[in-house]
């Protein structure tokens, strides 16, 4: 039966998946490496900082010549992706330019669908496509959970390898896609303008689409725990496209799915927490939600007020964002002005981490990313109480 057509669902239903494959061993004491600047962990605990940690979406990419040359060094995209000591040197490149508070693990989020056996290429200008789509319900039953130390290892290896080269310069970010959002181009087969493939599978047959998130969910748990192990010392989910569903679609196909996996995770590791962020790109509308779901922060784009949302879960989690990506097209001196406002609609405290909205753009000038940058570590430090350095690594 084609996904999204007319029919007695019924017998399609699979028993849930269970995971059988072992959780991945925490890394030793002798692989710790004392921090030597911990700001966005303690800032994602809502502990005490001395100023506001920044770090920015997509801050290895396109816009950096360095990031152009490794990637024509490499040949293609997922080339890149898949070699480690590339992905190590690119994760690198920006906290090199800029004084940067974590390094994000370059990656992409559509390797575990890649790895399910789905296919994936990347077309200059057009973006993701996958050669092996979800078209019938006997395509979904076929799905198997990856085992990230194989069929994943390159990503694992990139952890490994870039948490030995930061030396304990500044904490390593994990991450994956949510469930919903990998789904979105597993069953669409590239990125969608209507989303009528997935939206058809959602309304007629929603437990078929139950099934694909749960498997998926599954997945997504034993890669980013993979990721703890192998060294990354935060984890973020991305729900890029959680924003497209009504709310009571979001709370049930995506929302549920994330606190499946927060609950999930690796809290611990190295002899201390690890910290999760949780980010619905168009969900600000459900913060209070997003909150419940056990993660330790989430994040905000531009489209929601920093300071409504601080007050309506400040509380409870940290936040990150929210600049809108755009504003980098300006001058240095309204980047600036726009930095400032968004540390003022926070206010004082912990529990802010400074970011984009959304990712940088591909044709930002990197010297205006340096204006940004340097502007949150000058205009934050009034925001927060004075401490001794003896009390920050």
């Amino acid at each position: 039966m084609e996904l999204g057509t007319a029919g007695n669902t019924s017998g399609l239903m699979l028993k849930p998946l269970i995971l059988s494959k072992a959780q991945p061993k925490l890394p030793s004491s002798r692989m710790a490496t004392s921090l030597q600047n911990d700001r966005l962990l303690r800032a994602l605990l809502r502990q005490p900082v001395d100023r506001t940690p920044v770090w920015l979406m997509r801050q290895a990419g396109r816009y950096l010549p360095e990031y152009r040359a490794t990637r024509a060094r490499a040949g293609c995209f997922l080339a890149l992706c898949q070699t480690p000591e590339l992905a190590c040197e690119v994760t690198l490149q920006p906290l090199e330019r800029f004084p940067l508070d974590a390094a994000i693990l370059f990656s992409d989020i559509l390797t575990i669908p890649d790895a399910m056996g789905l296919g994936l290429s990347f077309s200059e200008g057009e973006g993701p496509r996958f050669a092996r789509p979800l078209r019938t319900a006997t395509d979904i039953a076929r799905l198997g959970v990856p085992d990230p130390e194989t069929e994943l290892r390159y990503v694992i290896d990139a952890v490994r390898v870039i948490r030995r080269e930061l030396a304990g310069r500044v904490p390593l970010i994990g991450f994956a896609g949510s469930p919903w959002t990998l789904a979105t181009y597993m069953v669409e087969g590239s990125a969608s303008k209507d989303y009528a493939r997935i939206k058809g599978l959602l309304y007629e047959q929603p437990e078929l689409l139950h099934q694909l998130l749960d498997v998926t969910a599954q997945a997504v748990t034993l890669y980013l725990n993979a990721q703890i192990a192998a060294g990354a010392q935060a984890v973020m989910l991305f729900d890029t496209w959680g924003g497209i569903l009504t709310p009571r679609a979001y709370r049930e196909f995506s929302l549920a799915y994330m606190t499946q996996i927060v609950a999930g995770l690796i809290r611990e590791a190295e002899g201390r927490p690890v910290p999760i962020i949780l980010f619905t790109k168009g969900g600000g509308a459900w913060l209070e939600e997003i909150a419940n779901s056990g993660c330790d922060a989430v994040g905000v784009d531009w489209t929601t007020d920093l300071s409504d949302a601080r007050r309506r879960i400040g509380a409870r989690v940290a936040l990150q964002g929210n600049l809108d990506p755009a504003a980098l097209y300006a001058s240095p001196e309204r980047i600036r002005q726009q930095a400032a406002q968004v540390l003022a609609d926070y206010g004082a405290g912990s529990g802010h981490v400074f970011n984009l909205g959304h990712g940088i753009q591909p044709g930002v000038d990197p010297e205006r990313v340096r204006v940004l940058v340097e502007a949150i570590q000058q205009f934050s430090i009034p925001y927060h109480a004075p401490l001794s350095p003896a009390n920050l690594r």
